[in-house]
């Protein structure tokens, strides 16, 4: 999927753990995981807000498009981590 979840980024930035946004966000800590993994195919917009709130961000800090086939999103995604 060409959609790449920055989520693990906009928590390193924030200097919050994945175990405190799940308790701030009333997420378990399991599907924070899955969030930043990039293993859901869908995300609630109550749950989007409250990351958003918690992170002070935009959806777009956290949401990328990247045009193009899922392996071409992996590799973004995983050059996204090594200059992060």
């Amino acid at each position: 999927m060409p959609i790449i979840v920055n989520l693990d980024v906009m928590l390193a930035r924030r200097k919050i753990r994945s175990r405190e946004l799940a308790a701030r966000i009333e997420l378990t800590e399991a599907n924070v995981s899955l969030l930043k993994s990039g293993k859901v195919r869908g995300i609630r917009f109550d749950t989007l807000e409250r990351i958003c709130a918690v992170l002070d961000c935009q959806p777009g800090d956290i949401l990328e498009y990247v045009p193009g086939n899922a392996d071409d999103a992996l590799e973004h995604r995983a050059a996204g981590r090594k200059s992060a």
